[in-house]
């Protein structure tokens, strides 16, 4: 295996940018500007790597890959550790799906076993919407004796005798 100092890098990333660069001249002419400018661009980036000093950090990035890959593919210990993995995906998929059903089969059992709720009398529905709600200040403290959430009964109450006293009720 060659090592980065071995390897005459002007001369190569010299020789792909004009190889590049004759290429896509041909790739303008037969395909149009953009697939010919496309390749103008990507040629050009071997000779700015080696300007620019990027050259051994992208050599170091291609040998760990690449070591990585051939440690992957050949490496019996790993492909038992991406079988484990492959397991463990289906196995929360499959949880998934029966979370699902028994969430679905609770559902569609829960409504059939509570009996149905007597219809109200239309006009029941008429006066609880014409009933106005009583105000109630934002930060304001509670009556006494009444939770900090309820309404208030006796509110209601007195809404209700006068509309029975006006014969609505």
């Amino acid at each position: 295996m060659l090592t980065y100092a071995q390897i005459p890098w002007l001369a190569l990333c010299a020789g792909l940018t004009g190889v590049g660069l004759v290429l896509s001249f041909l790739l303008l002419r037969r395909r149009g500007a953009a697939a010919g400018l496309r390749m103008a661009a990507w040629s050009l980036l071997p000779l700015a790597a080696y300007l620019t000093g990027a050259l051994p950090t992208v050599w170091q990035i291609g040998t760990a890959v690449t070591g990585f890959v051939a440690g992957l593919v050949l490496n019996p210990m790993v492909w038992a550790g991406v079988a484990l993995a492959g397991v463990s995906v289906v196995l929360f998929l499959v949880s998934g799906v029966l979370r699902a059903r028994r969430t679905g089969r609770a559902r569609k059992s829960a409504p059939s076993s509570v009996p149905a709720a007597p219809a109200a009398p239309a006009v029941q529905k008429k006066e609880a919407v014409t009933q106005p709600l009583p105000q109630r200040v934002p930060g304001a403290a509670p009556k006494p004796g009444q939770a900090a959430g309820s309404r208030g009964d006796d509110d209601f109450s007195d809404i209700e005798a006068i509309l029975k006293r006006r014969g609505i009720g």
